[in-house]
């Protein structure tokens, strides 16, 4: 059964982005990116066959825009890296990466929830972040799964993980596991 899923990296301290909303912290960490790959099993290892079973994603805008300046994209549409519709939360005009499917959204999450699923095809549903979207849809009774690849960083500040206040009762855990530098974690959403 196909499941929406946030997966994504995190620091220790529960920060996927630093205050610049930069994800630079990550690519500094042995396969924290293909360039600092060291050979050893990395979450870039999982998440590649994660992806495989990913029919549908969504972002916000400040992700996306992220990816945009990061990859540049604009002048490189072909390092969009997905294959799968998108979905972009955004309250205002973004520029769309040439050749990309995407679609722009605003408001609630249940009916993009639905042109996802539709989409997907029967695969998994993937948030890709930020965190506060992936709250809405926690917050819609929409969200099953939240995979982390726990990176040794602290950051002290940034954009948090998740931020909402989910307690224990509302999460199982499905899998703990090391991975190179990192610690995979996974929970079942308890609706």
């Amino acid at each position: 059964m196909a499941k929406t899923v946030y997966n994504t990296a995190t620091t220790v301290d529960g920060f996927i982005a630093d205050p610049d909303n930069s994800l630079e912290w990550l690519f500094t960490v042995p396969g924290g990116s293909p360039e600092a790959d060291d050979g050893e099993e990395t979450p870039l290892d999982e998440f590649a066959e994660f992806l495989k079973g990913v029919g549908a994603i969504c972002m916000g805008s400040t992700t996306y825009e992220w990816i945009l300046e990061h990859e540049h994209l604009l002048e490189h549409p072909e390092k969009w890296e997905y294959e799968q519709p998108a979905w972009i939360f955004t309250s205002r005009d973004l520029p769309a990466v040439p050749g990309a499917d995407i679609t722009f959204a605003s408001g609630g999450v249940a009916a993009v929830h639905a042109a996802m699923t539709a989409a997907a095809g029967g695969k998994d549903l993937w948030i890709v972040g930020g965190g506060d979207l992936v709250g809405q849809f926690f917050d819609a009774g929409l969200l099953d799964e939240v995979r982390v690849s726990l990176a040794p960083v602290f950051l002290g500040a940034g954009a948090p993980l998740l931020p909402r206040r989910i307690l224990s009762d509302r999460l199982e855990l499905i899998e703990a596991k090391p991975s190179g530098q990192f610690a995979t974690l996974a929970y079942r959403v308890k609706n």
